[in-house]
C-alpha cells in the first residue's frame, strides 16, 4: 500500500494489481476524488495516508477518508454514529456494517452539488473530535482497538469480511493487536492481516 499521499492521486492505493495502470479506480474517478480532496483540505483538516487512502484528521482524530472502487468513489466518515445526517445521505457500505458512514458518488458533479452538505458534516465531525466525544460501543461485539475500528470504517470490503468472522476469530485479531505497544505497529499488523481476514481466517490460522 502507498505511503505518499500524491501516489494515490497518480497511481492508486496499491492494494490490488490494477495499481499504477489505466484501470486503477483512483484514475477512473480522479476528477471527483480531487474535488473531495480540495473540500477536505479547505475545511482545515490534516491530510495523511491511512490504509493506502487519503485520510483527513482533526484534533488527533480521524475524521474522513476518501476511496475509489470500480463502480463508485466515496467519502467515508469515522465515528459516523455521532453524525446527525439531517440530509439522509449517509449509507451503509455493506449489509454487515453497523452504521451508515459513507457518501457514494458516480460523477464529479455530484460532489459539487453536495459540497455544502459535505462541509456541514465535516464541521460536525470536527466538533465531536474537539470535544472528545465517542459513539457508544456495541457491547455485543469485541472491544476493538481504535486502529482496527478505524480500518474497518475506511475499508468496506475489510469490514464486511471481519464482521462475518466468528466471534472467536474476531477476538484473535483483537488479542494480537492489543499486544502491540504502539499505534504504528497496530496499523502495520492490520495491513498484513487484511488478506487473512478476507479469506475468513483467524489471526493464527494457516
Amino acid at each position: 500500500m502507498i505511503t505518499d499521499i500524491e501516489d494515490f492521486f497518480t497511481k492508486g492505493c496499491g492494494r490490488c494489481d490494477r495499481f499504477d495502470t489505466p484501470a486503477c479506480s483512483a484514475r477512473l474517478w480522479i476528477d471527483g476524488l480531487t474535488k473531495l480532496r480540495a473540500i477536505c483540505r479547505s475545511a482545515g483538516l490534516e491530510e495523511t495516508v491511512r490504509w493506502g487512502q487519503p485520510c483527513y484528521r482533526h484534533a488527533d482524530r480521524n475524521i474522513a477518508i476518501v476511496g475509489a472502487y470500480q463502480q463508485k468513489f466515496i467519502l467515508g466518515f469515522f465515528d459516523a454514529a455521532l453524525l446527525s445526517d439531517p440530509e439522509g445521505v449517509l449509507e451503509k457500505p455493506g449489509p454487515n456494517t453497523q452504521h451508515a458512514n459513507t457518501m457514494s458518488f458516480t460523477d464529479a458533479a455530484q460532489v459539487a452539488d453536495l459540497e455544502p452538505t459535505i462541509r456541514a458534516y465535516l464541521d460536525e465531525a470536527k466538533r465531536h473530535a474537539e470535544a472528545g466525544t465517542r459513539p457508544p460501543r456495541n457491547t455485543a461485539a469485541p472491544d476493538l482497538p481504535e486502529e482496527l475500528s478505524d480500518a474497518l470504517d475506511a475499508d468496506a470490503e475489510l469490514a464486511e469480511a471481519f464482521h462475518a468472522l466468528t466471534p472467536g476469530r474476531q477476538r484473535s485479531y483483537v488479542i494480537n493487536l492489543s499486544s502491540a505497544k504502539t499505534a504504528e505497529t497496530r496499523i502495520r499488523r492490520i495491513g498484513k492481516f487484511r488478506d487473512r481476514i478476507l479469506m475468513g481466517k483467524g489471526a493464527t490460522e494457516r
